[in-house]
């Protein structure tokens, strides 16, 4: 029999480790895990040890009240599993929590991995230390992360991102948007401000001017806006009514992706909703804005490491989709930039162009390389003990 340990936070985590854990099981019948899950791991056949939504914490002031929480659960899981030792123990994303745990762990022996590096290449490049020492093997879903950590020495494995292999190389859009029940005629331009309240309330108002902007230009427009949750959903209503109560917009209560897949173009909040974007042949604009003291604080500290923001730009390591960021993101900035992608079909297949290259790049059957890796991990270091 196989032990493994596993801990996933918030829905992706879940996602990645249900996938994961199917993958496993198909190699390894015999493999067992335990852990903190969600829905879908549970389902895959994990034992909850916690849920997942206790560590689904958002924002310095809620994440500073559930410390003492979130302590004492990584102290009795690490005790849990040092006395229940299993044979590998895998980490996914939720790094602060994960990776003090994992450092518990193997310093007591135990094989460990860490599945979904933290953004080292953007800020704190330092964490690829932690990260490398307290984790025997580093699964990535992007290429260029395994280098951060094999210049050190240490043991990474790019395995590609599930999302790719999951959304199909065509979305039927008329099918999406009857389902949303959306317009099935004329063209629809996607507004993404965010996942967060506080990007919401910054970029929200933008977004619908860019909006307004761009129906000058094209009247024939209709707008859509996907609400990460409910209370999202009444922020941004709120915001329709009171700045653009004429504004031809739709507002959908989740369902990001398929929104992404029904569009004709998207105004988008730099974040994975950029990489969605990509998976779904959405051609985009990419925006945002911090607080001006923020904004002050990564400039003058210089903890921003890269040229651009938005994933499909990193990956390709050139500018694949216009990026407005900052002071730079106005209406009329980022509206021509749109009409440019709604009118100019040579610039709109070129940008889906090097999207359907990029696609092809992540599709590595995600899953399946990783439960690979963390096997290969284990019988690796089985056969030079013995």
């Amino acid at each position: 029999m196989l032990r493994i340990g596993i801990v996933a936070g918030e829905s992706s985590g879940d996602y990645l480790g249900a996938g994961l854990i199917n993958a496993i099981r198909k190699l390894r019948p015999d493999a067992q895990f335990e852990g903190i899950a969600g829905p879908e791991m549970i389902a895959a056949g994990c034992k909850p040890l916690a849920h997942s939504e206790e560590l689904a914490v958002m924002g310095l002031t809620e994440v500073l009240t559930h410390l003492p929480k979130l302590f004492r659960l990584r102290r009795r899981l690490g005790a849990y599993f040092l006395k229940y030792r299993p044979d590998v123990f895998i980490g996914i994303d939720s790094p602060d929590f994960n990776i003090g745990l994992e450092a518990r762990l193997h310093s007591a022996g135990i094989y460990t991995v860490h599945y979904v590096s933290p953004s080292i290449w953007a800020w704190r490049s330092h964490r690829v230390f932690k990260i490398g020492k307290a984790a025997n093997l580093v699964l990535t879903l992007f290429p260029f992360e395994t280098a951060l950590y094999e210049k050190h020495g240490f043991t990474a494995r790019y395995v590609g991102h599930p999302l790719a292999d999951r959304i199909p190389d065509k979305l039927d859009r008329v099918a999406l948007r009857k389902s949303l029940h959306l317009p099935v005629q004329g063209r629809l331009v996607g507004l993404l401000p965010g996942s967060r309240r506080t990007e919401v309330e910054r970029l929200g108002p933008l977004f619908l001017d860019t909006a307004q902007w761009l129906l000058a230009k094209l009247p024939e427009l209709a707008f859509v806006v996907p609400a990460a949750t409910p209370a999202l959903s009444n922020v941004i209503k709120q915001q329709i009514r009171t700045l653009k109560p004429d504004l031809p917009v739709h507002v959908v209560e989740g369902h990001a992706r398929e929104v992404l897949g029904a569009v004709d173009v998207a105004l988008i909040a730099s974040g994975t909703a950029t990489l969605e974007a990509m998976l779904c042949r959405c051609p985009m604009v990419v925006a945002y804005r911090v607080t001006a003291s923020t904004y002050a604080m990564v400039k003058g500290l210089r903890l921003l490491r890269i040229k651009h923001v938005s994933l499909p730009n990193l990956l390709a390591n050139s500018e694949v989709v216009a990026e407005f960021l900052q002071y730079r993101a106005l209406p009329h900035e980022m509206g021509p930039a749109l009409f440019k992608l709604l009118e100019d079909e040579h610039n709109r297949n070129e940008q889906l162009a090097r999207f359907a290259s990029l696609n092809t790049m992540l599709r590595m059957d995600a899953n399946e390389r990783a439960a690979e890796a963390v096997l290969n991990l284990l019988t690796s270091n089985m056969s030079q003990a013995g």
